[in-house]
């Protein structure tokens, strides 16, 4: 993408980092990963760079909801999740840091589904990035009661191929895996979007490319 051409398109992110979960163990990164997704996006030139911490889920629907308002006329639309994330009968849900999740029937109440971010990115005219770095070990899963004893609860994420050719997702594992925290300053995936992210001259769509579905163990 030239500098022209991307100084002509509004291009807006949304990063979003949950460390301080009130009922699981507490995740070192995610915080530490937002902030630099949000330095490096700001370097990148985007003319809107909103950063989140610790949300609720009263929050994280907020924040989103007001995103979805923001996106409408941009170019070039990006959501970065660092946090925890759970797969429930093939659907994808990011879950904020108050969850409790005692059953699987909270988890429409206590989370929100990666197809609610898809649908705040619709108004977007060009290109809709979603980077989930969400991929850790989840705590919650070996306590939650099923209430249908069939309903499948996976280990990672699923796989989501977007309908749309003008849609990237970007998960820290492949489908079904468990990606690491990590044990330096940012998570495995986190320092690999710096690194094709900041790369000079890269098109945008070239460089998520290069990271999405990295299979980070």
């Amino acid at each position: 993408m030239s500098v022209d051409a991307a100084l002509a398109e509004k291009r807006v992110a949304l990063v979003i980092g949950m460390s301080k979960y009130q009922q699981v163990p507490r995740l070192s990164n995610p915080a530490r990963d937002a902030e630099a997704m949000t330095s490096l996006f700001k370097k990148a030139g985007f003319e809107l760079v909103v950063s989140e911490r610790d949300l609720g889920i009263s929050d994280l629907r907020r924040v989103i909801r007001e995103f979805s308002e923001t996106s409408r006329d941009a170019d070039i639309s990006v959501v970065y999740y660092a946090g925890h994330g759970i797969e429930v009968d093939g659907t994808n849900y990011l879950v904020p840091t108050d969850a409790k999740l005692l059953s699987d029937f909270d988890v429409e109440d206590e989370t929100v589904s990666l197809d609610r971010i898809l649908k705040a990115l619709d108004p977007v005219k060009r290109l809709k990035l979603v980077i989930l770095d969400a991929c850790r070990d989840n705590p919650f899963a070996k306590n939650m009661r099923r209430s249908v004893a069939s309903r499948s609860i996976g280990r990672g994420l699923a796989r989501i191929e977007p309908a749309m050719s003008d849609t990237l997702i970007a998960f820290a594992a492949k489908a079904g895996a468990v990606a690491s925290d990590g044990d330096g300053q940012n998570s495995p995936f986190a320092t690999a979007l710096v690194k094709y992210i900041a790369e000079p001259g890269l098109d945008l769509r070239l460089a998520f490319g290069r990271v999405r579905d990295r299979r980070i163990a």
